[in-house]
């Protein structure tokens, strides 16, 4: 369920939302084409020069409609449940609007609104999904880090995703927004330092993209958990549209991918020549 390429580098860059393997408990009742829409589409193949940059790379082959490796298990919906979930829930009001919007730890419904589930889930499967999916993703991800940190005094995380052209209808609290070509966050300069940040919207305005710093897009649980900027511990989620290398409607790629490709390339190998502690 989860692929890992290790690396010598301080870099290490992770798609938790990319997933097409869809497990057969799922369970869904809506159609696979609208589920389909969650994904991040084709983000492992943007990146699939990490491994020849001896870069580490996480990916969750598990779709993000089943279980989110990007929000913490406390972000819980229990009235999916037929009995009580017997652990932490969230309380934060951050963390509820996502839960409300269906958009919790296992999905309600789909950025549009479309139910996913005609049932209620039981505890024990939603544990078993936590167990299998979420567990192992951060565990994966963490070790990871600890590894480019040791070797190097510091790391450099990039959260890997991609967002529509336009924000969608229960995905964001600005529906209907059009996206810039990029987002770089991190959650308000708290998991990366700002001149981390401002490098990242640097480069890719040098190379022609509009770049949005924080929104609507500032970072979630991969960042928030595995960043630590006091201690050279740096994490930047990376939100790129996909408008730029796919056809939303048939998830198809076009002739923008190559491009965008050879760009990601040289933003990473720009960013392996970089010492944060310098910056």
């Amino acid at each position: 369920m989860i692929h890992c390429v290790a690396g010598s580098t301080a870099l290490v860059l992770d798609s938790p939302h990319s997933g097409v393997s869809y497990p057969d408990d799922f369970g869904f009742s809506c159609e696979l084409a609208t589920l389909r829409c969650a994904e991040d589409t084709h983000v492992e193949k943007l990146y699939d020069f990490a491994p020849s940059l001896d870069v580490a790379w996480i990916e969750a082959r598990f779709p993000r409609s089943y279980l989110d490796a990007n929000r913490d298990t406390t972000e819980i919906d229990v009235a999916m449940f037929d009995a009580s979930w017997p652990h932490p829930v969230a309380t934060d009001a951050r963390l509820l609007a996502k839960v409300r919007l269906g958009k919790g730890l296992i999905w309600r419904s789909t950025d549009e609104g479309v139910p996913i589930y005609a049932r209620q889930l039981t505890v024990a499967e939603v544990q078993a999904r936590i167990a299998r999916c979420w567990q192992p993703y951060h565990a994966a991800v963490q070790q990871a880090i600890d590894a480019a940190h040791a070797r190097h005094g510091y790391s450099l995380h990039i959260n890997c995703h991609s967002m529509p052209a336009l924000a969608s209808s229960h995905a964001t609290d600005f529906p209907g927004e059009a996206h810039a070509d990029f987002v770089v966050g991190n959650r308000d300069d708290t998991t990366s330092s700002p001149a981390l940040g401002e490098w990242f919207c640097a480069q890719l305005r040098a190379m022609g993209y509009g770049v949005s710093y924080n929104h609507p897009y500032k970072g979630v649980e991969l960042v928030r958990r595995h960043s630590d900027p006091a201690r050279q511990r740096h994490s930047i989620q990376l939100e790129i549209n996909r408008k730029l290398y796919m056809d939303e409607a048939t998830l198809q790629l076009h002739a923008g991918f190559n491009p965008l490709r050879a760009n990601l390339r040289q933003l990473v190998e720009s960013l392996l020549c970089v010492d944060p502690r310098r910056l």
